[in-house]
């Protein structure tokens, strides 16, 4: 298993990232022991970033992690978020930002997370964010209970306005890098490495529409978006392989990006994604997909405050009176 530097962290995750929504039963009832034997099997694979949130199943997910991790705490990075404690439930204020931290512990049986980070920020206030939960997170790495801190979301160009005004370790950003999308690439990129700061992507397969399987009913991509994945789908049966496994192996390739997180929920898809990264890609079929692909490049949702979801031209611009912002 390969393992990248994440930023000025000191931290080196798998570039294989194991996101544990499914084990908070978001996609459907499991049974907690092959839940806890993927994580085992993932661990003995050289997997060793696991990605959780007080959100996936309401606890049950950092709180079946922390029974799968015990006596083996020290062999992984632990990734847990704040902020977000319900599909609509949000508190972006200091005071649950460390009430957050304690309960996340208290659940995953650990004294201290590798990363801590803001979850969902499009949701917030800019300002607040900016001003009160960043800098909350970072008093808490002052303390030692958290190694880094970072923010999540969706909408790439947000991330970066934040990124470009705190002192943030890490940016995750999930649905922008996979087949269909590659902000992430000109938006973060360039601020990473001149800033140090980490990079993590999540969804590489898009929520599941890069895969054999139909779209989820609630799948939000548009239309267009989802018109074209049974074309890719056939195109790399054509080729001798399959979708998801493509997806996965051109995700994890991305040399800028310390740690790609794939939701996992088994041992078997466990294996399916570590044959996916030692299956090279067949030549030319990415070429194919690109062009296939084209007409309806970067296509994505909206998330969250209407002021957060910025246009190309409108990313640069700061907030008002907005100083870097650090933990002091």
């Amino acid at each position: 298993m390969e393992h990248r530097r994440l930023g000025r962290t000191g931290l080196t995750p798998s570039i294989l990232g194991f996101g544990t929504a499914p084990l908070g039963d978001v996609f459907g009832k499991l049974d907690e022991r092959e839940a806890i034997a993927a994580v085992h099997a993932a661990i003995d694979a050289g997997v060793d970033w696991f990605d959780t949130a007080p959100l996936y199943g309401f606890g049950l997910a950092e709180e079946r992690l922390g029974k799968a991790l015990v006596g083996r705490r020290d062999r992984v990075f632990v990734a847990t978020k704040c902020c977000r404690d319900g599909f609509e439930r949000f508190d972006f204020s200091a005071a649950r930002v460390a009430a957050s931290l304690d309960e996340s512990l208290r659940r995953l049986r650990s004294d201290h997370v590798d990363l801590f980070q803001i979850h969902d920020v499009e949701f917030g206030d800019r300002e607040q964010i900016l001003f009160e939960t960043i800098p909350a997170a970072l008093r808490l790495k002052a303390s030692g209970k958290v190694r880094a801190v970072g923010i999540t979301g969706l909408p790439v160009r947000y991330l970066r306005a934040l990124a470009e005004h705190s002192d943030v370790d890490v940016v995750m950003s999930w649905a922008n890098l996979n087949l269909l999308v590659d902000d992430l690439d000109t938006e973060l990129v360039p601020l990473a490495r001149l800033r140090g700061f980490g990079l993590i992507s999540a969804s590489p397969l898009l929520q599941g529409l890069l895969s054999e399987r139909a779209p989820p009913s609630w799948h939000r991509s548009p239309a267009a978006v989802k018109a074209l994945a049974p074309r890719l789908a056939a195109e790399c049966r054509a080729a001798g392989t399959d979708l998801a496994s493509v997806a996965i192996r051109y995700a994890l390739e991305y040399p800028h990006v310390a740690s790609t997180i794939l939701g996992l929920s088994s041992r078997a898809e466990l294996e399916a994604a570590l044959a996916a990264l030692a299956r090279p890609i067949p030549d030319g079929l990415l070429e194919r997909l690109a062009a296939m692909t084209a007409p309806a490049k970067n296509q994505l949702w909206f998330e969250g405050r209407p002021e957060n979801n910025l246009a190309p031209r409108d990313a640069r611009r700061a907030p008002a009176a907005c100083p870097l912002v650090t933990h002091a």
